[in-house]
């Protein structure tokens, strides 16, 4: 039995139709309160699983039962809302793979047919190293493939906190997904053959938002250890991002996609933190960032 006839042939034995406006509350908070009720007789089952073990013989069927009437009670909501079971299995499957499906090997080559001043390198080494003697606190300044860029980078911080190596996020989003507005700006590789897309995908405006991808990544790395034996982040952070990046080039990022680039951004930020600096291998190609070892 297909879903779509599923629900159609639950709904005949809805005891609680939705009749008029006036008893629409009542029609949908019965079926809501029988999701919580019959969850509640899973877990059940399930307790007397975990105390009984083998004596519960009908353990499975009485799971089978359960959810039999969850899935029942599913439908008719679906069916009061107007929803389309089917539909809904099919987004609810679309969704779970473009958060849990591996990414391709390759990061997405976004500039392939600009030319070879327009493209990001495909393979970088890049030096992180600290400088003491602009301030009372270290600095850092990031060559790559030998060339000095962008400027002298502090925490920006009362409590120095790392941040300073942030450069290593943005690289990281290059390696796993092939953009970085701010790289390309670092490297002066701007996509600027194409006016509107270089203002678009390269300008401040899409710079300014990986720089707030990179600020929300990092409050959240903070507060969970700044992910070391971390292997999952939660969905609602990664799909936050996906809205914020949704009209830009990488907007068709899935979630897992963004997820593998905030683990193995960290995991090199933590590395050059702990060893402060150090030479970092981006390959593009590869869809890999590794450090390489201390300065």
């Amino acid at each position: 039995m297909d879903l779509k006839a599923y629900q159609a042939q639950a709904l005949l034995t809805d005891k609680v139709p939705r009749t008029s406006e006036d008893e629409a509350a009542t029609a949908l908070i019965v079926p809501m309160l029988g999701l919580a009720g019959e969850t509640g007789q899973l877990l059940s089952e399930y307790k007397k699983h975990l105390r009984d073990g083998a004596a519960h013989r009908l353990f499975k069927d009485r799971v089978g039962e359960e959810l039999g009437d969850l899935l029942w009670y599913i439908a008719n909501v679906a069916s009061k809302f107007g929803l389309d079971l089917d539909q809904i299995a099919e987004k609810n499957l679309d969704k779970v793979r473009a958060r849990f499906a591996p990414s391709s090997a390759q990061a997405p080559q976004r500039d392939s047919e600009f030319p070879d001043l327009e493209r990001l390198p495909r393979q970088m080494i890049v030096r992180l190293a600290e400088e003491h003697e602009t301030g009372p606190r270290p600095k850092v300044r990031m060559t790559i493939n030998g060339e000095g860029i962008g400027s002298l980078l502090g925490d920006n911080a009362y409590d120095p906190d790392g941040y300073r190596f942030h450069d290593v996020f943005h690289l990281a989003y290059a390696a796993v997904l092939g953009w970085s507005p701010n790289l390309r700006a670092f490297l002066k590789r701007k996509r600027k053959s194409r006016p509107l897309l270089d203002e678009v995908e390269d300008g401040g405006r899409a710079r300014i938002i990986e720089e707030g991808v990179s600020a929300l990544a990092f409050d959240y790395a903070r507060v969970h250890s700044f992910l070391d034996g971390v292997s999952e982040i939660d969905y609602g952070l990664l799909r936050t991002i996906q809205s914020m990046t949704s009209h830009l080039e990488v907007g068709g990022a899935s979630a897992a996609d963004w997820e593998r680039a905030i683990l193995e951004g960290f995991a090199v930020w933590r590395q050059v933190l702990t060893n402060n600096g150090g030479e970092i291998s981006v390959d593009l190609d590869a869809r890999t960032i590794s450090y390489l070892g201390a300065l």
